[in-house]
């Protein structure tokens, strides 16, 4: 069976930027995701929850989802989540405890060297 990656466009227009900010910037970080992104189906896609997001990551630490951000948990920490989508809920909880919630592609037009960045599957 061959393996055909994302069919969505915006999601192989999002993996091919991912790639080129890599390339360009020498940030792996951002290889890996849109690897990540690449190798599952949309009914395979990551979902992490805000209580995962709040056990791993560090205050001030942008936070990166190759997937979906889901509301179930707390978030004590103020951190910016940059994720493919994000449920209302989980926005509301992000932005209570002082942080962002962005896209991916904004995460690597902000930083393309990927500095000080935390990937949550």
């Amino acid at each position: 069976m061959k393996r055909t990656g994302p069919t969505s466009i915006v999601t192989r227009k999002l993996v091919d930027e991912l790639r080129r900010v890599s390339s360009i910037y020498g940030a792996r970080v951002w290889r890996r995701v849109a690897e990540i992104l690449e190798e599952r189906p949309r009914r395979r896609m990551v979902v992490v929850n805000v209580s995962k997001i709040n056990r791993y990551a560090k205050e001030g630490e942008i936070v990166v989802v190759p997937g979906k951000v889901l509301g179930a948990g707390v978030l004590e920490k103020k951190v910016t989540v940059a994720a493919l989508s994000f449920s209302e809920q989980a926005i509301v909880k992000i932005k209570l405890a002082g942080g962002r919630a962005i896209t991916l592609q904004q995460a690597a037009n902000e930083n393309p060297r990927g500095k000080n960045v935390r990937i949550i599957v």
